[in-house]
């Protein structure tokens, strides 16, 4: 039987498929709500697939299925064969962390504390927690509260009688009731236990409630001591709390999710709220090997997150619907409010998880990191290609003396500092930051497309507002350029890119990598451009200085500046000195010129 015809034979019934090569290994594994009808997309023309699954589909040399209830069990079972396969072309899990859980052991009296390790032994876990400094903090909460033995001493009832133990130091100073020695009795301390487990399930605003009334109630019986302790716990749950987020006790328990999707990754977070309170918080990192649909990814980010912490809560909070129905779960997107609010929260931090994710490849793989802020500033701007070539044009001048500007260039988000120019005005007169901006822009392109073609940027950089940037659209149209690259403006004011016909600015994330490389050419260009303008600056004044002595011509000048460095030394040079090189009486007229001016009238001329 060929491939096709054995596909031709599965049900129409919900299920997982598993595809294998020509060595019999697992590449890939899917669920489908219609057997039959998903694993038929896949065997069509190759023209129709994305480059990624037309490959993995070539390879497919068998496929097998196994038939379930419900899409609900369908999305489980693929979660748990791509873990024991590990399959090519799955969505791959890149977070293997072990994460901590907090323990209530099946003894007469259970021990509290942090494992790793889940025991099929009878004893209760809550978790995971994602945060090891949150899992400690709650140990702490308990051992503020109750009285819990820390030992690992097997204490029953016999043993007590029998007298086998002895108390350790921590009963001595008021840690421990005893539990060895008869302390405290099996039903005093399993209520605490049960106290502890309603706490770890999320009903802390419960028990503050229920500590306030048993204060108040010890407090009316004149029973103080046993108030004060009653406080003590109610404040030690409130002060705990108080670290926790509160968002509003009317959301009640729910689970939310968000994802944010970088090229082939993608960065989720999962919270779970019990009475408006975050109690457990996970950020998980997958990695496509082919195009999977977001509501795809969101399905297997939700099957993970059953797998470790179990069924999920009546109303499950998502940025879109997944791909999976999951009876008794309401999937809510909300559109304001609270729970917008939250999913909000949710996407900022899968949003850090995935600026982490880059900030780390920029030491461990600095093209890749590179690569993906490029991908980044590309969606951001809303270009076609990637911006692997990028200049940036600024205007620099005072009160329109000396106007200069100045063009960097990056290349693959590095600074290519053998490519920079700067340029004088020539056509310009008097500060016209907008004329300025359309000459140069005209002046460097004009010449690229003579001398350098191939090599136009893919993304322009106009240092400056609409106006700039339309002045210098213009000087790119008049080039028939406006069709080959993307030009924007950055302003400084509030960050903000302008782009051409659009009347309302972007404004992009101020902790994305993609602005932070906007900002850097722009700081770049305004730097390169600021030191041209003052070395003109410092020229001219130098010129002036010598040049307004009658007799003083340009290769005077050169001859002054080469023997003396500077128009300082000139003017503290002796007449006879100065003789040698110009004659007597030129001599004299600059002596005296440049010493009036070294009375007051214009020292910062020449002492710069």
């Amino acid at each position: 039987m060929t491939l096709k015809e054995k596909i031709a034979l599965f049900p129409h019934s919900p299920g997982v498929y598993r595809y294998y090569d020509s060595g019999g290994n697992v590449i890939y594994v899917g669920k489908a709500k219609d057997l039959h009808k998903r694993v038929a997309q896949y065997f069509v023309p190759p023209e129709r697939l994305t480059r990624k699954t037309a490959v993995m589909v070539s390879k497919i040399a068998d496929a097998q299925y196994s038939v379930v209830d419900t899409e609900a069990d369908a999305l489980l079972l693929e979660n748990n064969l791509i873990k024991q396969y590990k399959p090519k072309y799955n969505i791959l899990l890149k977070d293997s962390k072990t994460y901590p859980w907090i323990c209530i052991s099946a003894d007469e009296y259970p021990r509290v504390f942090l494992t790793r390790r889940l025991v099929k032994d009878g004893s209760m876990y809550f978790g995971p927690y994602s945060s090891v400094m949150h899992a400690r903090n709650l140990l702490e909460l308990f051992s503020s509260l109750y009285p819990l033995r820390t030992c690992n001493l097997k204490i029953t009832s016999e043993a007590i009688l029998r007298g086998k133990f002895r108390p350790c130091l921590n009963y001595h100073i008021g840690r421990c009731k005893g539990c060895c020695v008869g302390g405290i009795s099996v039903q005093e301390y399993g209520r605490n236990i049960g106290e502890i487990v309603h706490l770890l399930k999320g009903g802390g605003r419960e028990m503050i409630r229920h500590y306030r009334d048993l204060m108040a109630s010890a407090a009316e019986n004149l029973e103080f001591e046993q108030a004060e302790e009653y406080r003590q716990k109610m404040q030690s749950i409130e002060k705990h709390y108080s670290k926790s987020l509160i968002m509003n006790t009317q959301v009640g328990s729910v689970d939310v999710f968000s994802l944010v999707f970088d090229s082939n990754e993608a960065y989720g977070n999962f919270m779970r709220l019990r009475d408006g309170a975050v109690i457990q918080s996970l950020n998980l990192g997958f990695k496509m090997n082919i195009e999977e649909d977001q509501s795809e990814v969101l399905g297997m980010f939700i099957a993970e997150i059953q797998s470790k912490f179990g069924e999920l809560s009546k109303e499950v909070i998502v940025p879109f619907r997944p791909g999976v129905e999951i009876d008794g779960v309401e999937f809510r997107i909300p559109v304001r409010g609270d729970k917008l609010s939250l999913l909000e929260l949710s996407a900022k931090n899968a949003k850090e998880m995935r600026f982490n994710a880059l900030k780390q490849k920029e030491h461990t793989d600095p093209d890749d990191f590179r690569r993906k802020v490029l991908e980044e500033l590309r969606d951001a701007i809303g270009m076609k290609e990637l911006p692997v070539h990028i200049e940036c044009f600024d205007n620099s001048n005072i009160q329109g003396t000396n106007p200069v500007a100045s063009c960097v260039v990056f290349r693959d988000a590095v600074p290519s500092k053998k490519d920079y120019r700067h340029f004088n005005i020539k056509t310009v007169v008097g500060a016209n930051d907008y004329a300025s901006m359309k000459e140069v822009v005209n002046r460097r392109y004009s010449r690229m497309l003579m001398e350098a073609p191939d090599d136009l940027p893919q993304l322009v950089v106009i240092d400056g507002g609409k106006g700039q940037l339309a002045f210098a659209y213009e000087a790119l149209a008049e080039l028939g350029l406006t069709g080959k690259l993307t030009v924007v403006g950055l302003a400084k004011r509030l960050e903000e890119v302008i782009r051409v016909g659009d009347p309302y600015p972007l404004f992009i994330d101020r902790n994305s990598q993609a602005l932070k490389v906007l900002q850097r050419i722009r700081d770049e260009a305004h730097r390169f451009g600021i030191t041209h303008h003052r070395n003109r600056r410092s020229k001219a004044q130098v010129e002036s200085a010598l040049r307004e002595i009658k007799g003083v011509g340009e290769k005077t000048e050169q001859r002054l500046i080469l023997h003396y460095g500077s128009v300082a030394r000139i003017a503290a040079a002796a007449v006879e000195d100065l003789a040698g090189l110009v004659g007597h009486d030129l001599a004299v007229r600059i002596h005296d010129h440049l010493l009036n001016l070294n009375h007051g009238k214009r020292q910062d001329t020449f002492f710069l």
